[in-house]
């Protein structure tokens, strides 16, 4: 596959793999661990070299499954994890905690279940309204010159965060929602990004699954499938929301590909330093989705940006609750 630069020099294969998927938000866990190790490991061999967990993810088991999984393999990727939430016992009133105290304490413990000396790409997950970002990005500066941190990162940080935090540690990459029907960063974010070389790493590419096409009105989520708490997933906006799939089916079918791959695509032809991190449980899927590194668009990325401009999308993308936490 392709490889693409986040940051200052930090290379990854032009599509990543999130795992986050693997172990809970989608329903009932997947079957037995070894499964999910195949997936790992088979996507390296498929050429994927770029893999997103954090400790939230369980929480713990997430970076424990991706530590086992990839620890024979560790020379040849770069694994990102991430600090920011406040769990269990040390659970705060915003559910966020970024004290330099506890990023230092997160460090510690990922490296121990990631199985690596080493942490490539180290993301604050939510912004701390009650932790100046300076402070946070001290903390990050130091765990890199102490070695245990290559590259710093942010997710859904706003554009003025992104500078304040840029002007103490360099940031490589922020992490953001952004696909054909979540397009928020285009306005403050994205030029941000260009001015100061920060590559973007959009999570939810395929829209939690809506653009592959599989989900439509009438599907039935289980119970524990975080869509069910999404307003943009309520029946009546899934069906509002069906036209700009069946764009994607249509520019599909021109290019003998799949809905999920023109999503894909769609990204990758926005800027060189995009790579968005689709998550899978299935091998076939996940080779499905990295074709979409070989799929030239044309015309049709200007195409599909006009009509997603017209159809528009039904439903706020986070509960109020969700949204509380963004974009700081």
């Amino acid at each position: 596959m392709q490889a693409r630069t986040l940051g200052q020099g930090l290379e990854v294969s032009a599509i990543g793999l999130g795992c986050m998927g693997m172990s809970q938000s989608y329903g009932p866990n997947p079957g037995p661990r070894d499964e999910m190790i195949a997936v790992l490991r088979g996507a390296v061999d498929l050429g994927v070299t770029f893999f997103d967990t954090a400790e939230v993810y369980g929480p713990f088991v997430n970076e424990e499954l991706v530590g086992e999984a990839l620890a024979p393999l560790r020379d040849q990727v770069v694994i990102a994890t991430k600090f920011g939430f406040a769990i269990g016992d040390d659970a705060r009133a915003s559910g966020l905690d970024s004290r330099p105290e506890h990023i230092r304490a997160v460090a510690e413990a990922s490296l121990r279940r990631l199985r690596t000396d080493v942490i490539d790409l180290f993301y604050q997950h939510r912004v701390d309204p009650d932790v100046p970002i300076e402070d946070v990005a001290g903390t990050v500066k130091e765990l890199v010159a102490e070695g245990k941190v290559r590259h710093f990162g942010l997710s859904e940080a706003g554009a003025a965060t992104i500078r304040r935090a840029h002007a103490v540690q360099p940031v490589a990459a922020l992490q953001s929602e952004y696909s054909l029907w979540t397009r928020d960063p285009e306005a403050e974010v994205l030029p941000v990004l260009q001015e100061l070389g920060i590559g973007l790493v959009p999570f939810s590419p395929l829209g939690k699954g809506f653009l592959t096409g599989t989900v439509d009105a009438s599907t039935a989520f289980t119970d524990g499938d975080i869509r069910t708490r999404i307003p943009r997933f309520t029946e009546e906006n899934r069906q509002a929301n069906q036209a700009l799939v069946d764009l994607l089916g249509t520019v599909a079918a021109r290019h003998g590909a799949t809905p999920a791959q023109v999503a894909l695509a769609w990204l990758l032809a926005q800027e060189p330093w995009i790579v968005p991190i689709p998550g899978t449980r299935r091998l076939g899927r996940l080779e499905e989705n990295i074709g979409a590194a070989r799929l030239d668009l044309g015309d049709d990325v200007e195409l599909l940006t006009a009509a997603a401009d017209r159809i528009g999308v039904a439903g706020a993308r986070y509960n109020e609750a969700m949204m509380r936490m963004t974009g700081r």
